[in-house]
Parts: C-alpha cells; structure tokens; sequence
C-alpha cells in the first residue's frame, strides 16, 4: 500500500512537472490545426459539391419546363421526347421526377405511383407563386428542389400602359429528389485518407512534441545540475548557463544568493573564531592566574587576593560574554519573540539615563537628556532599553574625561528619532561600516582596557531593525560620535 502511494505521488509530480506541459502543450497545437483542417476540408467539399450538383439539376430542370410548355405536356402526357428527357434525368441522378398541373394534381411521377394524386404542400404552393426552393438532407443524402412551370401571355387589361405587354402565368410546378450517393462516397474517400493523413501528422507531432519538451527544458535541468554541485560540494564558483534569457535571469539571481551565501559563511567563520578566541581569553588568563599561585608554596595572603580579584574578573568577563551572546541568538530568532506594547519614550529613556549616570559620575561625565515631546510608541520595551543602555553607555566608555553625552528624543507624524551625542574619542571613517559586525573593535588595546564583549552595537542593530527601523552614525576622530536611531511609532509587523 505505502509503495503504491508512493508510486502514486510520483506520477502526479511528473504530470506537473515542465517537459510534460510543454509537451501536452504542443501536442494539442499540433494537432487541433489538423483536425480542424480535416473538418474544413471534407465541410467545404460537401458544400461545394452540393452547390454544383444543385445549380447543375437546376439548369437542366428550366430547360425540361420550357419544352413541358411547347409540347402542351400538362394536359398530354404522351409527348415521347418529354418522357424520354424525364426517364433521362431521373435515371442520371438517379433520383425521382414529379410533374404537377394548375390543380395542384400530379400528372407525372417517374416513379409511376403518385399520378393522379394531389399534392398540397409549402414548396408546392410557392412554386405556383414563382419561388424556386433547393433543399439538402445530409442525413438522408438528397436534394429536393421545386421550379416552376410558366409560360409568358400577352396582358388583356384595358386602362393601363402596359396593356399588351407579355405576363408570365405559372401553369404548374416540378418537383425533384437528386440522390447525393456520389458525394457521400466521394466525402467517405475523402474522410478515410485524411483519417490516415491525420494520424501520420500525430506521430510526428507527438515524436516533435517529446523532441521540443526535452529540448527545451534541457538549459532547465542544467541549471538544476549546477545547482546540485554546488550543493554537493559546497562550492562558491558562479555557474553560467547562457541558454535562454530567462536561465541568465535565474543564474544570476543564483550567483548573487551564492555570493551571499559565501559573504555569510565567512562571517559565521569569522564570528565561530572570534567566540572562541573570546570565550578562551578569560579562561587562559584564568588559568595563567591559578598556575602561578599553585607554584609558590608559601605565596601571601595579598597575592592570593589581588590574584582572585584578577580571577573574578575575568569570570565577569566570561559571563558579560556568555550574557550577550546569548541576546544576540535571541534577537536572531522570529519577530513572534516580540513582546509589543505602548511605551512611554520619554519615561523609558529618563529610566535607563538615571542608571548610567552613576557610571559618568566616575569620569566626571555630563549625561544630559532633551525632549522635544512626548513621545508614545508601540514597541519592545526590553529590546528599546537594550538599545539606549548600549548607546549611552558606549558614550561613556569611548569618552574623554569631563566630556559630555547628549540624548535628543524627537518625532514626527510616523517615526520617532533618538539621537546620542558624545565628545569622546570617536570613529575612523574606514571603521564606521564594520562597527555593527559581531566583536569588531576599532581599538583592540584600548577596549580591553575598558572592558566589553564586542557585541553591543551588534545586538543593537538587530533591535532597531527587527523594529523595521534605521541607525546611522558620523563621527570625526578626536571630537565625538553621534548615533541617529529612527523607528516607526507604530510597529509594523
């Protein structure tokens, strides 16, 4: 049961796969121009043919009522020559004659069984009107025509013009079926060939069709091979396939990913590398710190404190580390993490500058707030309070002594702005694009020197924009730096 299901899918992926709609595709182009070629052909024949044999009977037909006139054939019908001219045509289309008098009485019928009959009929009584009528029956093969029998008299009325001029009178009516046995067998011959014809064009179509669909989805599946080798071996080499315009399309787009995809495993590289270099420093120094105690046998007690001072440092270290990468997963994950509510910015801002002050304090750093007005926004509060912290506090760090750090908080119609202003050390130009990258320091030696994971404006990037925000910042070296942080009042999700 589990292997015919299995079969099962498989035939209902190949029915949707691209070679097999191309190649329905140009089946039914190919072969409904035949079929209907065939109809139109064998349509057009029985058409024609009828046409003709009608106008042909139809000719024959006037002259046979012009000379039933001259011989007085409707009141004797013993004329040889009529007789012989109707057993004629009766015999030639195989058909069937009927001669009908003023009374609306048959007085001749090739077949020698209505004479003497009355026929009242539509046609009939047209035909005394001077109307002609042809009528085909496919379905019985004939064709049935009326033509009257008239003759041209001189007009007896006495007070008009035209008084003496010759009038046709119709004395009676004919009546004919012509068999069509010749054009159906004619149209039978015809519908056989081109049933042959027709099924010869649909093994070459079909044989086309599997041709064209293989062949043109062939740039397809060699796009998909590349594709397969570079997820094979993991290889970042662009492929080309320049078949169509559209596999150009595609492989670009594909390079670009691939492109991508390299920028980003390096990356990972580059970040597994600096984690470990980062997370083994305050365990090597660790490390040093306790060897060194452990040789000396009789070490002091001050040694043994400055030294487990040094100790416990570095733990700090090691968890501020830990503590921060572990925010940095969280603000990777899904924006479903986020925890959206209405949020005084003011207050939140005033909240997180009050914990830092005692921090500047230390530096004789002056932290100054400035509120445009009162701003609410329906944010994240915990991930925006990451974001001042890390700001502010960088502000402080990265500061000269008895600098200063300013906080602009502002806003318009649909966005808020915080701007964070320092007079501190600043940023080279050649570093400002690699400050948000996972433990980029632009001074190694003096960040070690205060301290930090390398993580803060990584985690604070990944905050502004999971708030479909924006951060920029500009900077001279020696005068300060200042952060520019718009996001949206209203959280777009």
């Amino acid at each position: 049961m589990i292997y015919r299901w299995e079969d099962l899918k498989s035939k209902i992926k190949s029915l949707r796969s691209l070679k097999f709609n191309i190649f329905v595709l140009l089946i039914v182009v190919g072969l409904i121009p035949t079929i209907v070629l065939k109809y139109g052909i064998v349509q057009n024949y029985e058409t024609r043919a009828v046409s003709v044999r009608t106008s042909e009977v139809q000719t024959q037909l006037k002259i046979l009522a012009n000379h039933l006139i001259t011989y007085n054939y409707l009141q004797d019908t013993s004329s040889p020559v009529i007789n012989a001219e109707l057993e004629q045509l009766s015999n030639l289309y195989n058909g069937r004659v009927l001669i009908i008098g003023d009374n609306l009485k048959i007085v001749k019928d090739t077949y020698g069984i209505s004479e003497g009959k009355t026929i009242i009929s539509e046609e009939v009584v047209k035909c005394f009107k001077g109307e002609s009528m042809s009528n085909y029956d496919a379905d019985h093969g004939y064709i049935e025509m009326t033509i009257p029998i008239s003759e041209m008299v001189e007009s007896t009325e006495e007070n008009e013009e035209k008084s003496g001029e010759p009038k046709e009178e119709y004395r009676g009516a004919m009546l004919i079926s012509v068999s069509c046995d010749t054009i159906q067998k004619t149209m039978d011959i015809l519908n056989s060939k081109a049933t042959v014809l027709q099924l010869i064009m649909m093994v070459i179509i079909i044989g086309l069709a599997f041709f064209l669909a293989g062949f043109l989805v062939k740039p397809l599946n060699k796009v998909t091979a590349a594709i397969n080798e570079v997820k094979g071996g993991y290889s970042y080499e662009a492929i080309q396939v320049p078949d169509y315009a559209e596999t150009v399309h595609i492989i670009d787009a594909f390079n670009q990913l691939l492109g991508r995809m390299k920028i980003l495993d390096d990356t990972r590289q580059e970040f597994v590398s600096n984690v470990s270099h980062e997370l083994k420093t305050p365990i090597t120094s660790v490390k040093v710190l306790a060897d060194s105690l452990l040789a000396q046998e009789d070490a002091p007690v001050e040694l043994y404190r400055e030294f487990m001072e040094d100790i416990a440092a570095e733990i700090d270290r090691e968890n501020r580390i830990i503590t921060d990468l572990l925010s940095l997963v969280k603000m990777d994950k899904t924006v479903s993490d986020m925890n959206i509510t209405e949020v005084n910015m003011n207050d939140l801002t005033e909240l997180v500058l009050k914990r830092l002050r005692a921090i500047a304090r230390k530096r004789d750093i002056e932290v100054t707030f400035e509120s445009n007005r009162q701003v609410i926004a329906t944010v994240d509060e915990v991930k925006l309070s990451s974001v001042i912290t890390n700001l502010v506090e960088n502000a402080i760090k990265y500061n000269k002594e008895h600098g200063w750090v300013k906080v602009v908080l502002d806003a318009d119609h649909q966005f808020f702005t915080l701007t964070v202003s320092d007079s501190g050390i600043g940023i080279p130009e050649d570093a400002q694009e690699h400050i948000y990258e996972r433990f980029y320091r632009v001074d190694k030696s003096h960040s070690r020197e205060i301290g930090g994971t390398g993580l803060g404006l990584a985690i604070t990037r990944s905050a502004i924009l999971m708030h479909r925000g924006s951060i920029q910042v500009s900077s001279v070296p020696g005068e300060g730096t200042t952060f520019v942080v718009r996001i949206p009042l209203t959280y777009i999700a």
